[in-house]
């Protein structure tokens, strides 16, 4: 999943992201913790929290795609795959409650052969 595919003037679109994860922009909000308004409204979608969540959503699926073949499938993997260690908490539950760079932190970790 390139980045740029996602962008509409410069900025993720929750249209783009939802398109090639066949769902829609209202599940990608909640994905990413966020209300519908946000990616509806265009000045709530150009917000640096609408763009900070929309971004952190890409980055964990673009880290894990390769491992599960297909960017459907890790998306599935972010949100019901409870992450060892966090409680028994998904992907999306962290990001959810603003903990992305936990999970990039575990995605890295995994990788390192630190957590199973």
């Amino acid at each position: 999943m390139g980045l740029a595919q996602f962008a509409d003037n410069g900025m993720f679109s929750a249209r783009k992201i939802a398109e090639t994860l066949h769902t829609t922009s209202e599940d990608i909000a909640r994905a990413a913790g966020l209300g519908k308004d946000a990616v509806q409204r265009k000045d709530r979608v150009q917000s640096d929290r609408t763009q900070r969540r929309l971004r952190e959503v890409v980055e964990i699926i673009n880290k894990v795609e390769s491992r599960f073949g297909s960017a459907l499938m890790a998306y599935a993997w972010y949100r019901s795959e409870p992450l060892s260690g966090f409680s028994g908490l998904t992907a999306m539950q962290l990001v959810r409650d603003g903990r992305a760079t936990d999970v990039l932190d575990y995605i890295d970790s995994v990788d390192a052969g630190i957590h199973a």
